[in-house]
């Protein structure tokens, strides 16, 4: 059997630093599912790749503290949205590389994340869903925090062009991945 290639040292960002809207305002990285904080599957499922674990809160910081090795927190107090969580994650890494992945996405498998990590290089390597990017579940190289700041200077907020801009590599998942459900809505968590 051929020796698997290892992985690139990489920063793991988890995302968990939005206003809750979908879900009445409550944080969603601590919403309950299947007995556990949404933000802890994540946590076990990247625990192994990194020794730089990140998550981007705005609240609830005492209780992220304990599935992170360093929290970030955007610059402004006015939710900016994900952009600004991978800004600050950028800006934090410790590694060449930034594992990017949103807090309510429970179902995500090693063999997605071994893929996305496997194609690390110059550019950002980005889930595709048929025509559409899913940036939340991406790689970025560290070396691009300087080209996010000057876009984040001049008005970008969306990371979805922001990564299409760089025409990132990307990893195919077919529509409607479980892998990449997102349970944003209390009837998403209820119902899996």
């Amino acid at each position: 059997m051929p020796a698997l290639t290892p992985l690139p040292a990489c920063s793991v960002l988890l995302l968990s630093g939005g206003r809750g809207q979908r879900m009445g305002g409550a944080d969603k990285g601590l919403l309950d599912w299947h007995g556990r904080p949404l933000i802890a599957w994540l946590h076990e499922l990247v625990r192994p790749l990194t020794d730089d674990l990140i998550i981007s809160c705005n609240r609830n910081t005492e209780r992220y503290a304990a599935f992170a090795d360093c929290l970030v927190s955007d610059d402004d107090a006015d939710f900016q949205g994900p952009l600004a969580g991978i800004r600050a994650g950028l800006r934090a890494a410790r590694q060449p590389f930034l594992l990017v992945l949103p807090c309510d996405a429970p179902q995500l498998d090693r063999a997605l994340l071994h893929e996305l990590l496997s194609q690390a290089g110059e550019r950002p390597v980005v889930v595709r869903q048929g025509e559409f990017l899913e940036p939340l579940f991406s790689v970025i190289p560290c070396a691009l925090q300087p080209a996010l700041e000057l876009a984040w200077q001049t008005g970008e907020r969306s990371p979805q062009r922001w990564l299409r801009g760089l025409t990132p590599v990307t990893v195919e998942c077919p529509p409607g991945d479980p892998r990449l459900a997102n349970f944003n809505t209390p009837q998403l968590l209820a119902n899996h």
